[in-house]
């Protein structure tokens, strides 16, 4: 008889556009074939709403929960009241725990949460069912970090969100017992913050399709003749991207022009807000707000540029840039967590002067075939999904066994 698996997470995983909904779609396609999935999950963008029927191709029973992001930030202010993560309440919905628990009497073998704020709906349940908890990454670790870059009111909400969440973190991994993150970095970090810890933490790292991000598909170039772009990919509703690219632009673009006039910087992700915009009044800066494919702009990129400066975990956007055969400017934030990242030391900066001479070496140099070579090499050995995430799946086969 099939085993059956209540998946938890805080975005629905489809379509598979950004960070998080890349690895949690590869990780349902990947159980699909080993369970009976229940899948519950918020959706906070009105546009996925029509990929219901998609997922349905993996999923037994769908619960979908809408989220309006403004609506949570208000919600969540309950948690100031109560002295828990704000996260908490941003993510709590009756109508999801109700089903929760009709699953649970029903009969769970094993539950897999993607986000820790998601095991909230299986903690001091009466009926507990095994489960393995992938905190992809340290995110109260993240929190501090935006609390350490912002002053006032708004540094003080980031910083008491850090520590309330990591206490919230450490509960979660105690209750589970089991616990993965999305790099062996990450997961000795969360040792180091959470201290001695009564659970198992293992690493399972993100892969990359290396036959839909490769560089021998024809694409048309999206970019004027006799230019020299450096491409920037990612959600541009992140904090942290938009971080990036506002730095680069202002602190590092400019001495890049000055050097080398035919250089465009070009920011290729959904939902930028004003002030990613408004970098388009800067001489050479473009941005295209969402797209349908990706993959032009890189494969048509002198580099791709990840100039991150709040990182967590392993960066889809430099896998993928290395499966398209482009070589990646970035800061060395960006390539942490990356198995052999250090052979790219030639590649990263974290100063501004330091990365504008770098992007200045890779212009001027023009054909930069073998380290885009190299870098493809890397994720076509290391990076298959297959691969990653089998030890996942070992994990809550164990998980299973030892709560039947």
């Amino acid at each position: 008889m099939e085993k059956r698996l209540l998946f938890l997470s805080h975005r629905i995983p489809y379509p598979p556009n950004k960070g998080d909904k890349i690895r949690s779609f590869h990780i349902l396609k990947r159980l699909a074939g080993e369970y009976r999935i229940s899948l519950g999950a918020f959706v906070d963008d009105p546009a996925d709403w029509r990929y219901r029927e998609e997922l349905s191709r993996w999923c037994d029973d769908l619960c979908l929960v809408k989220l309006d992001p403004r609506l949570g930030r208000m919600r969540s202010l309950a948690g100031l009241v109560t002295g828990e993560a704000l996260s908490l309440p941003y993510f709590r919905s009756r109508r999801l725990h109700g089903w929760v628990r009709r699953n649970l009497r029903k009969g769970i073998d094993v539950a897999l949460i993607f986000s820790s704020p998601m095991a909230q709906y299986l903690m001091g349940e009466a009926a507990r069912c095994p489960m393995v908890v992938d905190f992809v990454d340290v995110d109260s670790r993240k929190w501090m970090d935006y609390g350490e870059r912002h002053r006032g009111i708004p540094g003080w909400i980031y910083r008491r969100e850090g520590r309330r969440l990591l206490d919230f973190e450490r509960r979660v991994a105690e209750y589970a017992g089991v616990g993965v993150f999305v790099s062996e970095a990450e997961a000795r970090l969360f040792h180091a913050c959470a201290g001695d810890l009564n659970a198992r933490v293992h690493a399972v790292e993100n892969g990359v399709d290396t036959d839909f991000f490769s560089p021998r598909h024809d694409f048309g170039s999206p970019f004027e003749e006799d230019v020299a772009p450096l491409v920037f990919t990612g959600a541009m509703d992140y904090w942290a991207n938009q971080d990036a690219v506002v730095w680069f632009a202002r602190e590092v673009f400019p001495a890049i022009r000055d050097a080398v006039p035919r250089a465009r910087f070009w920011i290729v992700g959904a939902r930028p807000g004003d002030e990613v915009r408004r970098l388009e009044q800067m001489e050479g800066v473009h941005v295209t707000g969402a797209v349908d494919d990706v993959r032009p702009y890189l494969a048509h990129a002198v580099a791709a540029v990840a100039p991150l400066r709040v990182a967590r975990g392993i960066q889809n956007k430099v896998l993928e840039a290395m499966a398209m055969g482009r070589p990646v400017l970035a800061t060395p934030a960006a390539y942490e967590g990356i198995r052999d990242g250090g052979r790219f030391s030639s590649l990263t900066a974290d100063t501004p002067r330091e990365l504008a001479a770098k992007a200045v070496r890779l212009l001027r140099e023009g054909d930069q075939r073998e380290l885009g070579e190299e870098g493809r090499r890397l994720v076509c050995e290391e990076y298959g999904w297959e691969a990653r995430l089998q030890p996942l799946v070992e994990l809550l086969r164990q998980a299973g066994a030892e709560g039947a």
